[in-house]
């Protein structure tokens, strides 16, 4: 694992945010777009498209593909307004393609500015959420950089008094 370089000359602590459909993603947009400001930091959302699996049609996987990456930055694009409406954070945007759990660590060691991974809890009564549920309980202990968890149930004006 490469060493973390938010604090050095140059660099700036970044906040990783996954972005989806899910309503409680708009909770983690919010508590990092107020944490990063508050720090002085950065932004990253990160969309993750499924790999697709028709290798044998190539025509329906390209279409299949340019409607997803499509679908990304419609959904990306909505985040960011979220992220600039509570902050004066310009953040960045990352589309990849494959295993969700996988590509994050994959960037997490790319960029080492990024710093910390904010996720939010689910509100249904079938748990957290299987991202939340996958980084509390298998890969807690050796992941490489702090995660936090973000109750789904908080308004704005509650992530502002906690950012």
């Amino acid at each position: 694992m490469l060493k973390r370089r938010s604090f050095e000359e140059g660099h700036r602590r970044k906040f990783l945010v996954v972005v989806d459909e899910t309503p409680e993603c708009d909770r983690a947009l919010s508590y990092a777009a107020m944490r990063a400001e508050r720090t002085s930091g950065a932004v990253v959302m990160l969309y993750c498209i499924a790999p697709a699996d028709f290798q044998h049609w190539i025509g329906v996987e390209n279409i299949m593909r340019a409607e997803a990456m499509e679908e990304a930055e419609t959904t990306l694009a909505r985040a960011a307004e979220k992220i600039r409406a509570v902050a004066r954070i310009d953040p960045e945007s990352v589309v990849v393609e494959g295993t969700l759990s996988s590509e994050i660590v994959k960037l997490i060691e790319q960029d080492q500015d990024i710093a910390i991974l904010v996720l939010a809890a689910g509100t249904s009564s079938e748990g957290p959420g299987p991202l939340v549920s996958s980084f509390a309980s298998k890969s807690a202990g050796s992941f490489p950089i702090p995660v936090t968890i973000v109750p789904g149930t908080l308004s704005d004006e509650e992530i502002a008094t906690l950012a």
